[in-house]
């Protein structure tokens, strides 16, 4: 009887669990990344190989399904990719609009020459709950406000407790500045460790733009880190313009040389960050830059604490701000809280740097941009006022 029972309880597992791998399903996101004046990239995973497009309707009062919306497909080179990854760069968007959308994905069973084999479809929800949002950007929005998070190496409660303070109708985009997790292993860790519940909180209608961190350089997966997180620039290094602010997003590389041990020969981080200086010292002459009236760098590692990496972006990136009038820098990596003021000789400009249980948050208008820094009961610690520059 028991080797009945064991017989009959194997093969309900097999035929469940063969269901069970049969279905396709939309696994992880979507999420905004890149968001602009007139675009956006939609990112988002699937359980299997499928091609994936964004159905884009106006936030009008028009039911999602009163007509066909168009269609945006995940595509490069001229083809439809198939991929587990979906990434929908939107562009063509009118300025400071709001738009609906979903995502769909139809599984690719088989390719062989010309003949292509389709499998089932996986869509977000449009009538069951409403369609997802965003909204684009626009070049004269006058206040703005953001926040900061950093460090949270995987721990979701802490991430959940930090952004549950804010109210999202007024937060216009949100920084993750780096060690978001421990390392990088898999897709399922970098999911489960921040991304899922970042996505559940915010992700899928609020932008979120990622500074790297030195613990994203790590791990079997580190590698594969920018397919998840586009750029505009087509770099982990970008700048931007939001309201008031034009943000410059550097990425810090590791802490260490080289060739320390611990990075087993696999890194190149000197010379990645000579050639991110070139491109920084372009991208400060551009016009957005120079014309904003407020000048915030994010960098997860500050210039200062005397390891390696940190003194790279003190001789590589801070003479550069320096020159081209940078107000302040938002940093972390040192899991505790430093305000730094402006020091002849070294950085011209106050360092903030953010501790593992804080968070940031920002507020700027024609008058000023307020910093603040708050604990995880929401108490106000410290805080920056700037001036516009002139």
């Amino acid at each position: 009887m028991k080797r009945i029972t064991f017989f009959l309880i194997t093969a309900f597992l097999s035929i469940t669990n063969g269901f069970a791998q049969a279905q396709f399903t939309i696994t992880h996101g979507p999420y905004l990344q890149a968001l602009h004046e007139t675009g956006a990239t939609i990112v988002w995973t699937t359980s299997k190989d499928a091609i994936g497009w964004v159905e884009l309707a106006p936030d009008d009062s028009s039911h999602f399904y009163l007509k066909e919306r168009p269609k945006h497909f995940a595509s490069s080179h001229g083809f439809k990719d198939v991929s587990r990854l979906h990434k929908v760069v939107l562009q063509g968007l009118q300025p400071g609009v709001k738009y609906r959308y979903r995502v769909y994905s139809q599984e690719v069973t088989s390719h062989v020459g010309t003949d292509v084999k389709y499998g089932e479809i996986a869509a977000t929800q449009v009538y069951r709950k409403a369609p997802l949002t965003f909204t684009t950007s626009r070049p004269d929005q006058q206040e703005v406000s953001f926040a900061v998070i950093n460090d949270i190496h995987g721990r979701n409660e802490v991430m959940k407790s930090l952004l549950g303070q804010l109210d999202w109708k007024q937060t216009d985009l949100v920084f993750f500045n780096g060690d978001m997790a421990n390392d990088l292993r898999s897709e399922e860790q970098l999911f489960a460790h921040y991304m899922d519940t970042a996505t559940a909180l915010f992700a899928s209608e609020v932008p979120m733009y990622y500074a790297r961190g030195n613990h994203e350089t790590r791990g079997n997966f580190a590698s594969t880190f920018p397919d998840y997180f586009p750029t505009t620039s087509g770099h982990l290094y970008y700048l931007f313009r939001r309201g008031p602010i034009c943000f410059v997003v550097l990425d810090c590389g590791e802490d260490k040389p080289d060739s320390d041990i611990e990075y087993s020969g696999i890194v190149n981080m000197d010379a990645y960050r000579t050639q991110q200086a070139e491109w920084l010292k372009a991208a400060l002459e551009r016009p957005e830059y120079k014309e904003a009236p407020y000048k915030v760098v994010i960098c997860h590692m500050p210039p200062f604490g005397g390891w390696h990496g940190e003194e790279e972006i003190a001789t590589k990136f801070v003479p550069l701000l320096n020159a081209a009038g940078a107000q302040v820098m938002l940093s972390g990596h040192l899991h505790r809280h430093i305000k730094r003021e402006a020091q002849p000789g070294a950085h011209s400009f106050p360092v903030l740097v953010n501790s593992n249980n804080n968070m940031l948050k920002a507020t700027a208008d024609g008058q000023q941009l307020r910093i603040e820094v708050l604990d995880p009961s929401g108490k106000t610690v410290d805080s920056i006022t700037l001036r516009p520059s002139r």
